[in-house]
């Protein structure tokens, strides 16, 4: 056998040991559970405003893990060039960083803010001197700074956000939650959360010490001399295995989600490849890591902008207008699925009834109980007609939600500034002065995971109830997620505190076999 060949096989035997050790490590788990829960809290939230769930909880969980698998073994391969000097002592000033900022605004749960703000730091302490000033006590945490790794934390900062652009380009608008938002003069308007949670498995490059790791015939990205010299040093490298959690969260009321999530997705692409690039030049030229530390904190808050930005001066489109009914979101699996109906459409009549509010559209659906024919406007304004039978046991109102009138009693709770806020006023509440008093234990222990949607970096040692009569106010106390004060929220970020909330029983009924009524 060549050396070449048993190198391989070194390298492939190491890979597995990696990959089997992080099905091993309690964080792996962790990550699967908050994938869940998000999952969970958004269905709660969907009781609790609609009366029922778009979709379940479990088979989000298993979407956006098969989706987070896929990106995992792109970005493992591009660890394979890059490499990063991982060590305890870096993990745990990523921590602190985090903490400390994520006081200020909980969007700061992000590695991108947390590694910039250390680059400053580590380049403030260079330019003084204080490293060497510091005194016995304050030592240790100024040889901790000074020896991070900046350079390569910013790189692994830009792919994650890079990844983070493709998973939301290819799950955000499917997995979109309709809401009730309160809106101007106290009116209720309809939206969209584009918000989720996804575990992606790395195998990253770190360098060992002492001769234990193993050759490469290439010198990785961080591991040359300069930014990258605390790797340089090592005499051989091995494979980290950890899971990251990428978390996302944005509203809109102005537009569709699937060009939400198209405009969002770019913007962080973009976002993510020139950290990355800063990143890298700074691995060859060490003055550039205060630039690409400054980019990543000023870029992140950029994004946030463009995101509050692009909803201002535009009117919402999920309301009704009285021209018909508007469309807010269309249950999967429902005959309105099947006649190929969008959020955002107005049916005008049903079954050659005109209607203009949900009690004439449960009116004309009784015109005839076998049968239903629709008049639709499109999102283009051009009229469109579809058809079906009706069967037994299936949707009242034939799977579609219809966005808020004035009859809507609850909505979504106000995006939080704060970690206190958001755990103090997550999920749905009473509209106008109605909520103003609406307090209880739920309320206080409800955990805000769209506020708190993170990239969560853990490396090892170291979101339908009973079918609601048309007219019955949503009734129960709200429990489920809220969201940040910008309109989106994206971070990286060690794992957050998760409060469990308790969900309202029932389930939507099931479908029974299909015969004439």
């Amino acid at each position: 056998m060549t050396e070449d060949m048993e190198l391989v096989l070194d390298w492939l035997r190491t890979a597995g040991q990696a990959l089997a050790g992080l099905f091993t490590l309690p964080y792996f788990y962790i990550a699967l559970l908050i994938v869940w829960w998000h999952g969970r809290q958004q269905v709660v939230l969907q009781r609790q405003l609609f009366h029922v769930r778009l979709r379940g909880s479990i088979p989000m969980m298993i979407g956006r893990s098969v989706a987070g698998l896929a990106v995992g073994a792109a970005l493992s391969a591009l660890g394979f060039a890059a490499g990063a000097n991982l060590t305890q002592e870096t993990l745990l000033c990523v921590w602190a960083a985090t903490i400390v900022l994520a006081i200020f605004r909980l969007h700061y749960i992000c590695l991108a803010y947390a590694a910039g703000a250390l680059g400053v730091v580590q380049a403030l302490l260079a330019w003084t001197g204080l490293e060497s000033r510091a005194g016995e006590t304050l030592a240790p945490v100024a040889r901790a700074l000074a020896g991070i790794d900046v350079p390569a934390l910013l790189f692994l900062a830009g792919l994650l956000h890079i990844a983070e652009g493709i998973l939301v380009r290819a799950q955000g608008a499917r997995y979109a939650t309709p809401l009730f938002l309160e809106g101007k003069r106290g009116k209720p308007v309809g939206a969209y959360s584009l918000s989720g949670v996804w575990p992606v498995p790395l195998l990253w490059l770190i360098p060992t010490a002492g001769g234990a790791g193993l050759s490469l015939p290439w010198t990785p990205l961080f591991g040359l001399d300069g930014a990258g010299g605390a790797a340089a040093s090592a005499a051989g490298w091995t494979l980290a295995a950890f899971p990251v959690l990428i978390g996302f969260s944005e509203r809109t009321e102005t537009r569709w989600p699937g060009d939400k999530a198209r405009e969002t997705a770019r913007g962080l692409v973009v976002y993510g490849a020139a950290v990355a690039a800063l990143a890298a030049g700074a691995a060859f030229w060490a003055p550039l890591t205060v630039a690409a530390a400054l980019a990543a904190f000023a870029g992140h808050e950029g994004l946030l902008l463009r995101g509050r930005f692009s909803e201002r001066g535009r009117q919402p489109v999920y309301v009704q207008r009285g021209r018909g009914v508007t469309v807010l979101a269309v249950l999967p699996g429902t005959p309105a699925a099947e006649m190929q109906l969008e959020a955002g459409e107005i049916v005008t009549k049903v079954n050659g009834m005109s209607v203009r509010s949900k009690e004439q559209l449960h009116a004309a659906l009784q015109l005839q109980s076998a049968f239903c024919k629709l008049e639709v406007l499109n999102r283009e304004g051009h009229v469109k007609f579809a058809q079906r039978a009706r069967y037994a046991g299936e949707h009242y109102q034939l799977g579609l939600i219809l966005a808020p009138d004035e009859d809507a009693e609850y909505v979504a709770a106000p995006r939080a500034a704060s970690l206190w806020q958001g755990l103090r006023h997550a999920g749905a509440r009473l509209r106008g002065e109605r909520g103003a008093g609406l307090t209880g234990a739920r309320d206080e222990t409800a955990a805000a995971v769209e506020d708190a949607s993170t990239v969560a970096v853990e490396v090892p040692g170291e979101r339908g109830a009973g079918v609601q009569d048309v007219g019955e106010p949503a009734t129960g106390e709200a429990v489920a997620a809220s969201e940040s004060t910008a309109t989106r929220e994206t971070g990286t970020a060690l794992p957050p505190a998760v409060v469990a909330a308790p969900s309202e029983p029932g389930l939507p009924p099931r479908r029974s076999r299909r015969g004439t009524s």
